[in-house]
C-alpha cells in the first residue's frame, strides 16, 4: 500500500502549494480508515520540505520517482520516503531515506537503544540507519522484482535537524559497518545527501521502477529458504514426532491440493507441539507458497526466532522476515497463498488494542488462499479473545471457505503427563475429567509455603544448567520502570518481594540468562516452555471452603484490560483467571512448583495435590 506516489516535479509542486500533507493526510484516511496522528502531520510538515530541499539541490531528473509512507506489504512497516530513478549505467534503483527530526539535545543512548523525547514523552528507537536497512533487506529477500535483479535497493538516513556532539553515539564504533552500507547523513552534510542521491538515480526515469517494486511478488527468495531450511536441520527443537509428524503431512497435503479457499484448524492443548509443526509447515511451505507465520505474542515470536538462530541479534536474524504478529492483515486482499497463524486463540476482535479492521480471524482469512490457525479455546486469557475454534470455523464459512480440521492430542510437555494436565483441569474447576487423581512419569509438582524458598530453588535449577523461570499471575500492577527495577511483585507476609520482568526487553526476558531474576507474567510467557517454572499464586485466585468454589477476585486481578466489562460476570472473569494459571502451571517440562498466597486456596490445592508427584 502507498499512500503518495508521483514523479519528483508532482512532489515539489505540491510542496510549493502547501499541499503536500493534506494530499498524504486524505490519502492516510482513505487506505487505513482512520485519521493521521498529530505528531505524523508535523513529521510531513517538516521533513517533506526538506526533502523537497534536498531534491531541487541535487538536481536529479525530476521525472524520478517518489514514494511517500510506503507501506511494504503485507507487513506493517511503512517507509517513510524512497525515490527511484536509473543510474549512469542504467541500472534501476529504488532509494530508501529514513527521515528524522531528532536533535542531539533531545537524544540519548542506553544499551543500543536511542532514547528520544518529545512533547507528548518519550519513545525508544534503534538506530535511525538500521531502520532503513532492515526495509533494504526485507525487500531484497522478499520481494521477487528486487531478488530477481531487475531493481536494486540502497538505502541511507536523514536526520536533518541533527548536529553531532563530541563522541556521538549515532557514529559510534559499533555502528561503523551500519553506516558504510546504509549511511547516516545529518544537518549541513546536504551535499553528501545530494552525492548519494546523484549517484543512483541521476538518469531519472523513476515512475516505472516503483511501479516494478509495488507489484513485485512478494515470497521468500530460495536464499531464504535455504536458510531457514539450513536453521531447522538438525535442530532437535523442532523435530516431528509421532502425531505431530501426521498434522503436519495432513496440513501440507490439504496446502497443495486445495483450488478453493480453505481454511485449517489445528486443535491441540498445551505441550501437544503447535508451534513444532507451524515451524516446519512454514519451512516447508515457503519453497513453493507465499507463505507468513503470524502470532499475537511478540515474546513468543521473538523466542521462536532466536531458537532458530540463537548467535546472532533478533535486528540481524534473516528468518524474522518469515514472521510478523497479527495486526497487520486489516483492509488487505488475498494478496498471500498462506498464512500461518499460531497461538491463534489470542487473535483480537474489532476495535482491541485499536485494532482498525473487521477482526483479526476474518482479516487474516481474507488475505490469504489458504490459512492454518493452530487454537486451545482453554488458553483464551483476555475478553477480547476472539480465536476459538467455534468463531474460527463461522468465520471460515462466512468467507466461504473450505475447513479442515486436524487435532493434536499427544502431550509433549509436562514429561509426557497427559494425567497432569487433567488434574489442573480438574482441580482448576475449568473442567471435570475422567482421570484426575494423579499422573504417571517423571513430571514433577509441589506445593511451597514461602515464596522465597520458591525462587531458591528455581534459582538453584538455573545454577545447575536447567532453564527455569519464575512466574506469576497478574495480581501485582506493574510500574511504569522500563529496567525491572521495582520490586511490583510484593508478598510482604513472607518479607519476599520480586520484579516483573524489563518493560524494555520483554520480548527477550524468557531467553536472557540474565534476566532469570525477574518474573514473568502470562504476557510474556504464553507459548513457551521451560524446563522448570516457579509459579505464584497471588491473591486474584480464591478457594471458598463454604461453596467449595474456585472463583477469581476482580479487585486482585489488576491486568485492566484482561477484567474489561467482566465486574458483573464473576464466572467468566473466573474462568480466564484459572485459564491463565493452567497456562503458566503447563510452561515446564520437567517440572512446576507453586507458592499459592490464598491460605484457604492452598489448603484445598495441598489436599488435592497427588501423594507421589
Amino acid at each position: 500500500m502507498i499512500i503518495y506516489q508521483n514523479d519528483a516535479s508532482s512532489f515539489l509542486t505540491s510542496v510549493d502549494d502547501n499541499t503536500i500533507s493534506d494530499e498524504i493526510t486524505d490519502n492516510f484516511r482513505k487506505t487505513f480508515g482512520r485519521r493521521a496522528n498529530g505528531s505524523e502531520q508535523r513529521a510531513w510538515d517538516n521533513s517533506l520540505q526538506r526533502m523537497s530541499g534536498v531534491i531541487r539541490s541535487s538536481k536529479v531528473p525530476l521525472d524520478c520517482g517518489v514514494m511517500i509512507e510506503y507501506c511494504i506489504n503485507p507487513t506493517n512497516l511503512r517507509i517513510d520516503f524512497v525515490i527511484a530513478g536509473h543510474d549512469e549505467n542504467g541500472d534501476k534503483n529504488f532509494v530508501i531515506i529514513e527521515l528524522k527530526q531528532w536533535s542531539s539535545q533531545n537524544v540519548s543512548f542506553i544499551d543500543g537503544v536511542f532514547v528520544v523525547k518529545y512533547s507528548s514523552g518519550r519513545g525508544e528507537s534503534i538506530h535511525p540507519s538500521e531502520q532503513a536497512q532492515g526495509y533494504k533487506e526485507y525487500l531484497t529477500d522478499m520481494n521477487e522484482t528486487v531478488y530477481n535483479g531487475n531493481v536494486h535497493v540502497e538505502s541511507c538516513s536523514y536526520l536533518h535537524n541533527y548536529k553531532p556532539v563530541s563522541n556521538d553515539p549515532l557514529f559510534g564504533k559499533e555502528y561503523e559497518k551500519l553506516l558504510l552500507d546504509t549511511p547516516a547523513f545529518v544537518r549541513g552534510e546536504e551535499n553528501m545527501l545530494n552525492e548519494f542521491l546523484r549517484k543512483y538515480v541521476g538518469k531519472g526515469a523513476g515512475r516505472e521502477i516503483l511501479f516494478e517494486v509495488e507489484h513485485g511478488k512478494i515470497r521468500p527468495s530460495k536464499k531464504l529458504v535455504n536458510y531457514i531450511n539450513r536453521l531447522i536441520a538438525g535442530n532437535k527443537v523442532y523435530t516431528l514426532l509421532d502425531k505431530q509428524a501426521i498434522a503436519y503431512a495432513n496440513m501440507i497435503y490439504a496446502v497443495q491440493k486445495s483450488t478453493k479457499k480453505t481454511a485449517i484448524i489445528v486443535n491441540g492443548g498445551p505441550g501437544t507441539g503447535k508451534s513444532v509443526v507451524a515451524v516446519n509447515a512454514l519451512v516447508a511451505l515457503a519453497e513453493k507458497y507465499n507463505v507468513r507465520y503470524a502470532t499475537p505474542n511478540e515474546a513468543f515470536r521473538t523466542a521462536i526466532i532466536k531458537s532458530l538462530d540463537p548467535k546472532l541479534k533478533i535486528g540481524e536474524n534473516k528468518a524474522r522476515f518469515l514472521f510478523s504478529g497479527t495486526g497487520i492483515f486489516s483492509g488487505r486482499k488475498e494478496d498471500l497463498d498462506v498464512i500461518i497463524v499460531d497461538e491463534a486463540h489470542r487473535l483480537k476482535s474489532k476495535g482491541a488494542y485499536h485494532y482498525y479492521g473487521e477482526g483479526q480471524v476474518e482479516d487474516v482469512i481474507r488475505s490469504s488462499r489458504v490459512s492454518i490457525f493452530f487454537v486451545d479455546d482453554q488458553q483464551r486469557i483476555r475478553p477480547n479473545d476472539e480465536g476459538t475454534r467455534q468463531f474460527i470455523k463461522d468465520t471460515a464459512i462466512k468467507c466461504g471457505c473450505e475447513i479442515k480440521e486436524i487435532q493434536l492430542d499427544v502431550q509433549f510437555r509436562c514429561s509426557g503427563a497427559d494425567g497432569y494436565i487433567n488434574w489442573l483441569d480438574h482441580t482448576l474447576q475449568i473442567q471435570d475429567t475422567a482421570n484426575y487423581d494423579g499422573w504417571d512419569g517423571d513430571f514433577r509438582f509441589g506445593i511451597i509455603d514461602d515464596p522465597n524458598e520458591l525462587y531458591a530453588k528455581i534459582s538453584k535449577m538455573n545454577e545447575e544448567g536447567q532453564k527455569a523461570r519464575m512466574l506469576a499471575g497478574f495480581a501485582w500492577k506493574w510500574s511504569e520502570d522500563q529496567n525491572a527495577n521495582v520490586d511490583d511483585v510484593s508478598i510482604p507476609e513472607c518479607n519476599f518481594s520480586m520484579p516483573w520482568n524489563s518493560h524494555k526487553h520483554r520480548e527477550e526476558w524468557a531467553i536472557r540468562d540474565d534476566m532469570a531474576g525477574q518474573i514473568g507474567c502470562i504476557h510474556t510467557s504464553q507459548g513457551l516452555e521451560f524446563d522448570y517454572v516457579g509459579v505464584i499464586v497471588g491473591n486474584d485466585l480464591k478457594y471458598d471452603p463454604a461453596t467449595g468454589k474456585v472463583y477469581a477476585s476482580y479487585n486482585e486481578y489488576k491486568d485492566t484490560g484482561g477484567k474489561k466489562g467482566l465486574k458483573n460476570d464473576p464466572e467468566r472473569l473466573s474462568l480466564f483467571v484459572k485459564q491463565i494459571y493452567k497456562v503458566l502451571m503447563t510452561r515446564g517440562m520437567k517440572g512446576c512448583y507453586i507458592y499459592v498466597r490464598d491460605p484457604d486456596l492452598r489448603d484445598y490445592l495441598k489436599s488435592r495435590q497427588p501423594k507421589n508427584p
